[in-house]
């Protein structure tokens, strides 16, 4: 395990509250409210070390570049926990749903055998959502 620093308590305080994953850049922008010297390759550096920990968790979505995310409570101390995500049409931003609808073997083809899913809902966040109303 590493040793914490203000640079990688700043990292991890930032994705803690965040409330949603965020890409390497957001992350850079929130630490440095703690840390004003910190760079993208430190931030880069922190989050690979607490990915390792299971700490963090990489969250990829097609087209989009990885971003990060807190890992989920007491779950990152278990593998199996699975949750999916909600990417906002608008403003870009990437927040997790801790719910799931169960085992999709029921659309699979006859013969498949699911081992796993993800599931990404797109439109618009909560924020753009009112927004738009207007």
């Amino acid at each position: 395990m590493e040793r914490n620093t203000r640079q990688r308590d700043a990292v991890l305080g930032a994705l803690e509250h965040a409330g949603r994953a965020l890409t390497p850049s957001e992350i850079l922008e929130l630490a440095q409210g703690t840390v004003a010297r910190l760079n993208l390759s430190t931030i880069y550096r922190h989050l690979h070390a607490l990915q390792d920990e299971a700490r963090i968790v990489k969250v990829l979505l097609p087209g989009q570049a990885a971003r990060f995310e807190a890992a989920c409570g007491e779950h990152h101390r278990h593998a199996a926990h699975h949750h999916h995500h909600f990417h906002c049409e608008a403003c870009d931003r990437v927040y997790a749903l801790h719910a799931c609808p169960g085992s999709m073997q029921d659309l699979a083809p006859a013969g498949f055998v699911v081992s796993a899913h993800e599931i990404t809902l797109r439109g618009l966040c909560a924020e753009c959502s009112r927004g738009s109303a207007r």
